[in-house]
């Protein structure tokens, strides 16, 4: 028996892998893309702690509010929306944000200008903001300030942009307070993530939920990652309510938080076994096809309304410009089969700097049959520090012999941390029999958790002679779930007798859908008379392509139904029976005996053409039975010199019948010398009932020749 995974090929695992994934303060089981704590695209530069906003998010603390778009019946300010044109980024001036009545040009700032030297205070309030802006502070100072004596609110909040960008953060807190308690939900989320970044979660969550209660996307979309943070179920509704208000960033991680609970944690308990783990491969091989890494989540798990919900979140963010979320999307279209769509919103990912998504445009433009274009956006996606394009890479050129080429992006991708370079260098190094590296490697990447690799290390100690060596890899590589592994240490344990043991790792393997511990789970049962669960396991095996499993299914079959008869004259030819069927799938594969029994079959319907065809195959294969039964059918269609021909080397395999019949051909022949020689070989290999009568007819030809 074989034992599974010794010079393994590259192979890919399933596109996609059912993982859970981690917030910043948990563990993050694999290199998804970023360091722990990023959820963003662009992390602001203000130093505010936990915060992590994109270029939605106001750049430092707070947002600047115009007093001109502040004015409502009731005389309270509100904050800005978010999402338009006066976002800023992180690096640009924090928080600056015009509103709609902002003055455009240079006569209305006048304008503007003249009413506020002579005291208008919404025109003080007004040119301040449009000054700061500039990021003219100092001359936005003097008005904010007079706007803010005559007990402006908007000045205020602005007032504490002002300060907060020449670092005076507290007075900023006390502008802001001043802003928040009169109403203003913008000074309210500045506030808010001051206090974040001081480590005061209850102020900080405070004027958050002040903020978002006024329904300033903003300060949602902080409280949401603060309570998120915090583990708390809250955290949905908050990103709920910034998304609904058109906030990119908030969209995509309510997709994330709505995906990881909707798809299983299926957590390996040693590892990975190489992007896309478990998927659907017998041996997970070391390239993977989806452009999203575990610690990123699932890309798309069960096909329930929140999966649903979860893609018509990631649509919206991505239509917004939000790269990962086009990633996501793309993924989640592919699965389902759109490779078109889902090939747009890879590019359009790709083209935004997502490595990631020029690594899984790669494998569409593949599988499509480009393998050119696959390479070159492998080629972006590497070279930006993608792993798993290194590994497709690397996979390309060993496929196209290019040895050293792919030795150089394996090595490419185990320095980017995908611990399956080093797989494939074990792998391409066991191909070219340069066992001592490919055990370095392997053992490399065992160590760091890759249980394939460790199946493949375990199988080098065992072919090197170091069962005690192999057993503990064996085992960590099942225990994480490599279906070989535990199929391997069925074969190890066998081979100690210890067949009980041996039997509970098959059923494991056979559990997990592998074919040939499907067959000896199967055998085993047979052995012990458990003929009907047995069945099931034959049939798995058969259906799994095993020809072994196909043949003895039908053997079980056939035991339970009579011997068919010869039809009767002018009866239609009987139809084929399962068990027919099955030894004819087994045949149809090779099977010998599965061959021999599908031509006796065949013979006992009065089917002598489709007898002969089988006999035939079976004897060239090497079946003495074949041979044996070929012969029969020839001596009875009067071809008896061929006949001989094959009952000779059916008899110089060890066939004691074909024997007998050469011995009694050769005494009709008047060949009694060549009889006796037939009759001594006959009885040599019997069985009794054939010795007795070669014995017979040796005595009779002898008493012959001696007459």
């Amino acid at each position: 028996m074989v034992f599974m995974g010794d010079r393994a090929t590259l192979l890919e695992t399933g596109r996609f892998v059912q993982r859970r994934v981690h917030r910043s303060d948990s563990v993050m089981n694999e290199a998804f893309g970023v360091a722990a704590g990023e959820n963003s695209e662009t992390t602001e530069n203000t130093g505010i702690i936990g915060t992590t906003e994109t270029a939605e998010t106001a750049g430092c603390a707070a947002t600047v509010e115009n007093a001109e778009s502040t004015e409502r019946a009731e005389g309270v300010g509100n904050a800005v929306t978010t999402g338009s044109a006066g976002s800023i980024g992180a690096g640009e001036s924090p928080g600056v944000q015009e509103t709609s009545e902002s003055p455009e040009s240079a006569e209305s700032e006048e304008r503007h200008r003249r009413a506020a030297d002579a005291g208008d205070t919404t025109s003080m309030s007004v040119l301040g903001a449009l000054l700061l802006r500039r990021g003219d502070l100092d001359g936005a100072e003097p008005y904010l300030r007079g706007a803010t004596a005559d007990g402006d609110r908007a000045a205020a909040n602005n007032l504490g942009v002002l300060l907060h960008q020449r670092g005076y953060t507290d007075d900023a807190a006390g502008w802001w307070r001043i802003a928040a308690v009169a109403g203003s939900a913008a000074a309210a989320h500045a506030l808010g993530r001051h206090y974040r970044e001081r480590g005061d979660e209850p102020g900080a969550e405070y004027w958050l939920r002040q903020s978002a209660e006024q329904g300033h996307a903003l300060g949602a979309y902080a409280l949401a990652d603060l309570l998120e943070h915090r583990s708390d179920v809250g955290a949905e509704r908050w990103l709920r309510a910034a998304a609904e208000q058109g906030h990119r960033e908030a969209a995509y991680r309510l997709a994330r938080m709505l995906d990881r609970n909707a798809a299983d944690d299926p957590h390996d308990a040693f590892g990975r076994p190489g992007l896309g783990p478990g998927a659907g491969a017998e041996r997970p091989g070391a390239v993977g096809r989806s452009g999203v890494r575990e610690d990123d989540g699932p890309v798309a798990g069960p096909a329930t309304g929140r999966v649903g919900e979860a893609e018509q979140w990631y649509r919206q963010a991505a239509a917004r410009g939000h790269r990962r979320a086009a990633l996501h999307l793309g993924a989640i279209l592919e699965q389902r089969g759109e490779l078109k769509e889902a090939g747009r919103w890879y590019l359009i990912s790709a083209k935004a700097g997502e490595a990631r998504a020029a690594c899984a445009l790669g494998f569409l433009l593949r599988d499509a049959g480009d393998e050119e274009s696959a390479a070159v956006w492998w080629l972006r996606a590497a070279q930006d520090g993608d792993g798993n394009a290194a590994n497709a890479l690397g996979a390309l050129h060993a496929a196209r012999g290019e040895q050293q080429t792919a030795e150089r992006w394996y090595r490419a991708a185990m320095d980017a941390g995908d611990v399956n370079g080093a797989y494939n260098l074990g792998l391409l190094c066991a191909a070219q029999d340069r066992t001592p590296q490919a055990e370095q490697w392997y053992r490399r990447a065992a160590y760091a958790g890759h249980r394939e690799a460790a199946n493949a290390l375990a199988v080098l100690l065992l072919q090197a002679g170091d069962a005690t060596g192999a057993e503990p890899w064996f085992s960590k590589a099942a225990e994480a779930g490599s279906v070989d592994a535990a199929f391997n240490l069925g074969i190890l344990y066998a081979g100690r007798d210890e067949d009980r043991t041996a039997l509970v790792w098959y059923e494991r393997a056979a559990a997990a859908g592998h074919t040939e511990a499907a067959l000896q789970v199967g055998m085993a049962l047979l052995h012990h008379g458990e003929e009907q669960e047995a069945e099931r396991h034959l049939r798995c095996a058969a259906g799994g392509g095993s020809a072994e499993a196909a043949f003895r299914l039908a053997g079980v079959l056939d035991s339970r139904q009579p011997p068919p008869g010869p039809p009767a004259l002018g009866e239609p030819m009987p139809e084929k029976t399962e068990c027919e069927e099955w030894y004819e799938r087994a045949a149809e594969q090779g099977h010998r005996r599965a061959q021999v029994r599908v031509g006796m079959l065949a013979a006992a319907r009065g089917d002598v053409d489709s007898a002969a065809r089988w006999y035939r195959e079976a004897a060239e294969s090497g079946s003495r039975n074949g041979a044996f039964n070929l012969g029969l059918l020839l001596a009875r269609e009067g071809s008896e010199r061929e006949a001989a021909l094959w009952w000779s080397r059916a008899a110089n395999d060890g066939h004691g019948r074909a024997a007998l019949r050469l011995a009694l051909l050769a005494a009709r022949r008047g060949e009694l010398t060549e009889g006796q020689r037939w009759c001594a070989r006959a009885v040599e290999l019997g069985p009794a009932e054939v010795a007795e009568r070669a014995a017979r007819l040796q005595e009779a030809l002898h008493q012959e020749l001696t007459a």
